[in-house]
């Protein structure tokens, strides 16, 4: 019997101009992964949030993907990088428009590449985010905390969740960020959470 480790994604896009050719593309990762050994367990429902930063283009479309995979940490993200490129996402701008963007939020409780780096990129003031980005794959990912476009989605998906680093629960973190900010990421109408049969 595989042995399964089970990984939680956020995906989220603004590139297209309309609402449901985003949700059509967030769909279509989610494809994509169940053909490459990455299984979906769960998609969320999907929701707009204001571009972050401000002004930097139309509201984003997000979700998250619940999954499970014999996959290592370096061949999930490898595998990330290369849906984006085939949806043509190019990394140009740090914080940009983008097509699509893949982030990996957690894969078990692993903590990459060790406590001290995490904790490294986890403490970057705002300023370094903005022109800082990591060579090697930093788990969890270092700013899931502090996020509500991605806290809300991964409810969804994953209620249990707990940051294997602060020990809080994904309830908790949300709810210590400002409640302007988790009012900002609204449900998309019509949209629901969709769940999967577990790979056997």
């Amino acid at each position: 019997m595989k042995k399964y480790n089970q990984v939680i994604f956020s995906i989220g896009g603004n590139q297209e101009q309309e609402v449901s050719k985003n949700i059509e593309l967030q769909l279509k990762v989610a494809n994509l992964f169940s053909r490459s050994h990455v299984f979906p367990t769960a998609v969320s429902k999907f929701y707009l949030t204001p571009a972050f930063p401000a002004g930097i283009g139309a509201d984003f479309v997000n979700c998250a993907i619940s999954a499970m995979t014999p996959l290592d940490p370096s061949d999930v993200l490898q595998l990330c990088h290369q849906i984006e490129a085939e949806f043509g996402r190019k990394r140009i701008v740090r914080w940009g428009e983008r097509v699509i963007d893949i982030d990996l939020i957690s894969f078990n409780d692993r903590v990459l590449p060790d406590m001290v780096a995490y904790c490294n990129w986890r403490d970057l003031s705002l300023e370094e985010q903005r022109v800082k980005a990591p060579e090697h794959l930093i788990l969890p990912h270092p700013r899931v905390q502090d996020r509500a476009f991605v806290l809300v989605p991964l409810l969804d998906v994953a209620p249990e969740w707990v940051h294997p680093v602060l020990k809080r629960s994904a309830r908790e973190l949300l709810n210590d960020l400002h409640p302007e900010e988790v009012d900002s990421v609204r449900a998309i109408e019509g949209s629901r959470v969709v769940n999967y049969p577990e790979p056997v």
